[in-house]
């Protein structure tokens, strides 16, 4: 059985998969450092010195009264948050990781294809009465002599 388990483990899919996910999970983590550190602040600062992660509405007011400087000082006072801010942020990440995953697959598509060289042009034909191939310019044949009619 530990020798089936070995066997099952090891498999080639089931290496890539695992190796797959793994750089997956260091992918989205990049991802998620480009849209929250890099695209969010300059958006942010577009739309009035926004800052979406701590863009909240107090559905009930925890110990402390609202308002709270933060969502993390709203959770600090157990006020029941809705954080729509974050979920922004994380519509933000997804459409960022879609993206760029379209983009590293369409670059991966292209390097796959390979160009089809456009058939040559052919540079012989057959005789039709002795079926040797000569030339495609050729008016009688080389073998039996057969006029060949211009095509």
């Amino acid at each position: 059985m530990l020798k089936e388990f070995k066997d099952f483990a090891m498999r080639g899919n089931m290496v890539d998969m695992a190796v797959g996910i793994i750089i997956g999970a260091a992918f989205g983590s990049i991802i998620k450092s480009l849209a929250t550190d890099v695209l969010m602040p300059p958006i942010g600062l577009l739309l009035g010195d926004v800052d979406f992660s701590n863009i909240f509405m107090v559905l009930k007011e925890g110990a402390t009264a609202a308002p709270y400087a933060s969502l993390d000082a709203a959770k600090e006072a157990g006020a029941v948050v809705m954080s729509w801010g974050v979920f922004i942020n994380t519509i933000i990440n997804f459409i960022i990781i879609a993206f760029v995953l379209f983009l590293v697959i369409r670059n991966m598509n292209k390097m796959k294809q390979k160009e089809e060289a456009p058939p040559a042009e052919p540079t012989t034909k057959e005789c039709p009465q002795c079926l040797s191939a000569i030339p495609i310019k050729a008016v009688r044949c080389a073998f039996c002599t057969t006029e060949i009619k211009a095509a």
